[in-house]
């Protein structure tokens, strides 16, 4: 196997066009190619979208913008995939996603949720964008089951692109519940003789197993999420029997070989252990990660071929673009050298094209989220969030308390103490002294998460604790501790720092992890590990997201699918002004032999 030229991958795209990026990089234009080269496909893709249709910043009210320069939306990305069709030929170009499409932005919130598709009959703003782009096929990533299978059938209907996912099958069979590949025969232009020739190329689409866990009560019972090595050596083979010259793989998994989880559901970032372990793949588009891999070579350890391997970033940022050049030997197609980098979405401006398209459902959700609902006394910031205990966080305490413990009256459970539990998602969630907004809100709160009740014992709380506390990097016992060497150890990111409202406890962080929690207590008195709680926890962690101990076989006594960032919104709307005096208590501390760190 031989590898074209290359230079740095992010080095090549700073400033310039698809087309130019391409020619930097050393890669030929069909008119360029070699003898030896007969075919040249380009094969773009896109993962993780998140609902990003347009440039703009839902949270802030203007155009994206981060401290890296970077641009989102499939509007960018379709700039980038336009310039490649002019440069490559639309014979001889693909395009792929991996999955992660229709949660994330308020576009796509707006769609789901307040006025969801299921119920109304619109064509989802992710559909619109992608059908005018044409994209050739699509994986369903685990985010497409947060709004159930109904609503995820739903939008499948609405895409004229098939939607993949080999390792879904119906509960208690082996019938896939998708398509598992799509075969696309095309005619393409040769480099070395007039016309064209065929060429079939399938595509394999593999989901995250992690959906079993993650949206547990949307496919318990519906839906089996299998191994993506096992389903990928299934189905490979049977593509290549079907007339599949070139085999990609498009799977929603990152490459890392781990898990964030825990027990018998298979690994959830696996992607480059299929590269591994299954022959016959030529290249691998994947996603899940939010990382940028431009360009990664594995190594087959049966064929000892070299599987190649992209992942675009997130939210539109980056295209990724994979060049494979084509030779036919003994009557059939052959790869005989591949190559694949990222382009900028920053490098052009939104094809306006899809930004008319949406430009409708764009401003909808830009008044929606614009309405005012409720006067903020004071500014309340989530900057230190993650080691202070804030009142914007017991904002979120506040509601998931009042709402489960209202939800308990006149059962049996009606008596036990109410403890919430909530992350700080965002650090740069603000509600302003004043007028408080749906977009405030939804900035504190950026998940799509519904609020259960769950019974767990003081022995559960103090675990559930020392786990979380395992965010905390451990630091000295005396000396000036910076908030900045203290967070995300091992990565943990701040998502999985959940604090509790309804006990106050305190963590030493002098400590080593799982020794940490040395106070925990109700009303002054010491929690027994006996002693019983009701807990209101959002349903990713209680279906297992994070792996935090004993809460995924608690006992649920309250599920009405209540959406928490709606009921955050609907409590501001009902209380019309949000006074901290109201529910800001100092109930947990960080400290090192009992002082507190930070004051």
């Amino acid at each position: 196997m031989t590898k074209e030229p290359t230079i740095s991958r992010r080095g090549a795209i700073g400033g310039l066009s698809a087309a130019g990026a391409l020619t930097l990089a050393g890669w030929p234009t069909p008119a360029a190619a070699s003898s030896a080269r007969e075919a040249l496909i380009t094969v773009m893709g896109t993962s993780d979208l998140h609902g990003h249709c347009l440039n703009w910043d839902y949270y802030k009210n203007t155009t994206y913008s981060d401290a890296n320069g970077d641009h989102i939306g499939i509007a960018k990305a379709a700039a980038l995939v336009k310039e490649i069709r002019a440069e490559r030929g639309h014979n001889n170009t693909l395009l792929f996603d991996s999955g992660d499409t229709i949660q994330g932005a308020p576009l796509a919130t707006y769609y789901s949720v307040v006025e969801p598709i299921t119920d109304t009959g619109e064509t989802h703003p992710m559909a619109r964008a992608m059908n005018a782009l044409d994209y050739d096929a699509i994986t369903l990533g685990n985010h497409e089951f947060n709004y159930g299978i109904d609503h995820l059938d739903t939008w499948i209907s609405q895409m004229r692109a098939p939607a993949l996912a080999a390792n879904a099958v119906h509960h208690g069979t082996d019938d896939p519940a998708y398509k598992p590949y799509a075969l696309k025969r095309m005619k393409v232009d040769c480099t070395n003789r007039p016309g064209t020739q065929p060429l079939t190329i399938g595509v394999l689409g593999l989901t995250n197993p992690g959906s079993a866990i993650w949206d547990r009560h949307h496919v318990h019972g519906r839906l089996e999420f299998r191994d993506l090595i096992e389903s990928a050596r299934h189905w490979v083979p049977i593509m290549r029997a079907r007339g599949a010259d070139i085999v990609i793989v498009s799977a929603h998994a990152g490459d890392s070989g781990t898990s964030s989880y825990q027990g018998d559901i298979p690994v959830e970032n696996a992607s480059a252990m299929v590269a591994e372990q299954v022959p016959g793949i030529d290249a691998i588009l994947f996603g899940h990660a939010h990382r940028e891999v431009p360009e990664r070579f594995v190594t087959n350890t049966e064929t000892g071929e070299q599987v190649l391997m992209t992942m675009p970033s997130f939210w539109g940022r980056r295209l990724s673009v994979m060049d494979l050049a084509l030779r036919r030997e003994h009557g059939r197609w052959k790869v005989i050298s591949k190559n694949a980098l990222t382009l900028n979405a920053n490098t052009v401006e939104e094809d306006p094209q899809i930004a008319a398209l949406v430009a409708d459902q764009h401003a909808t959700t830009v008044a929606y989220v614009n309405q005012v609902v409720a006067t903020s006394a004071r500014e309340l910031r989530a900057a230190e969030a993650c080691w202070t205990d804030t009142a914007i966080v017991d904002f979120v305490h506040k509601v998931q308390i009042d709402t489960v413990t209202a939800a308990l009256t006149g059962t049996p459970e009606a008596d036990l103490p109410v403890v919430s539990i909530a992350a700080p998602f965002s650090r740069s969630a603000v509600f302003p002294a004043g007028d408080l907004s749906i977009r405030d809100i939804a900035a504190l709160y950026i998940y799509d998460n519904t609020l259960l009740g769950s019974v767990l014992t003081g022995a559960g709380l103090r675990a559930y604790l020392e786990h979380s506390a395992r965010y905390y990097k451990q630091v000295p016992a005396t000396g000036t501790v910076d908030p900045a060497d203290l967070t995300n150890a091992d990565n943990t990111p701040d998502y999985n720092c959940d604090q509790f409202a309804g006990v106050d406890y305190e963590l030493d962080v002098s400590r080593p992890a799982g020794q940490r929690v040395t106070s925990l207590t109700l009303n002054g008195t010491p929690v027994a590990d006996d002693q019983r709680f009701v807990v209101a926890v959002n349903n990713y962690r209680q279906s297992g997201g994070g792996a935090f101990p004993h809460i995924t076989d608690a006992p649920v006594v309250y599920n009405a699918q209540r959406e928490i960032r709606q009921a955050l919104i609907d409590h501001a709307t009902a209380v019309g002004v949000i006074d901290p005096t109201d529910f800001h208590e100092v109930n947990w501390r960080l400290v090192r032999q009992g002082a507190p760190i930070f004051t």
